[in-house]
């Protein structure tokens, strides 16, 4: 149940990653840790004294101690929650849209948007949810506010409805699924925000004994964080670009990637 938007498919959930650094759906991101500990200790004194240029050990070291004070607070730096490992796959029990009137007004474009979501999970999965953590669905990292033994809820506002395919949710669909990583945890993907960017639209599936080739499109002005064997996250699971052209890239799927997540029914003809 994938035709809000009219397209051949259906839709996905896009984090653009652009040599393994995940890409921000703000127009103004901050500065990284690197970035920002540099100007903390890049003085005038020793810009002036012969070191533009320096590597950051080099600045650290010839830094005051105040300017190493200041580095010591930083907190800009992107803290990644996923890996891009689908756990497996969930089902919708509820989507409650509140505020929102399809006929008149298509879209989410209204800052009183909101959906109540209930997934439910299969058993053994969620032991240790606490209020307020955090789940990947579709990708999408979305809070904790209430569990009932299996079932959790979530509430979704206007941007994330926006930008995502989770408004196009209704009940009995299924969704992919990823828990919080913890310190520790193995990395098997590339490390994911769930802040999602845009959606793509599937334009051409090929089907042979052994993998599938999906092509997709996206916006042009994405395109730029899109690369031959770049990382991409796609209904959150972490895959490897293939060819890209124009404004479409593709990715081929195993069948471990078919069984596991949506992908293998989103995707059929």
């Amino acid at each position: 149940m994938f035709s809000i938007h009219a397209v051949p498919l259906g839709t996905r959930n896009i984090v653009a990653v652009h040599k393994g650094t995940t890409q921000q759906s703000t127009s103004r991101r901050a500065p990284t840790c690197s970035t920002f500990h540099r100007k903390c200790f890049e003085s005038k004194s020793l810009l002036q004294s012969g070191f533009q240029g320096a590597s950051l050990k080099t600045l650290r070291n010839k830094a005051s101690p105040q300017a190493r004070k200041r580095a010591g607070r930083c907190t800009r730096q992107t803290q990644a929650l996923f890996t891009g490992i689908v756990q497996g796959k969930a089902e919708v029990q509820s989507a409650e849209r509140l505020n929102y009137t399809p006929d008149t007004r298509p879209g989410w474009t209204s800052s009183d948007d909101f959906m109540k979501l209930r997934i439910l999970f299969p058993d053994d999965t969620v032991e240790g949810v606490k209020m307020g953590a955090s789940i990947a669905i579709n990708g999408t990292c979305l809070t904790v506010t209430r569990q009932e033994g299996n079932a959790i809820d979530f509430d979704v506002i206007m941007e994330t409805l926006r930008v995502t395919n989770i408004g196009e949710l209704q009940s009995g669909d299924s969704v992919n699924y990823e828990r919080s990583a913890r310190m520790g945890d193995e990395i098997g993907g590339h490390n994911v925000s769930g802040h999602i960017q845009t959606t793509a639209v599937i334009s051409a599936v090929e089907q042979s004994e052994n993998n599938r080739k999906v092509t997709m499109k996206v916006p042009m002005q994405y395109m730029k964080y899109i690369l031959p064997k770049g990382f991409i996250a796609i209904d959150g699971c972490s895959l490897t670009v293939g060819e890209v052209e124009g404004d479409t890239f593709n990715v081929y799927l195993i069948p471990e990637t078919l069984r596991v997540t949506v992908m293998g029914t989103k995707v059929l003809f």
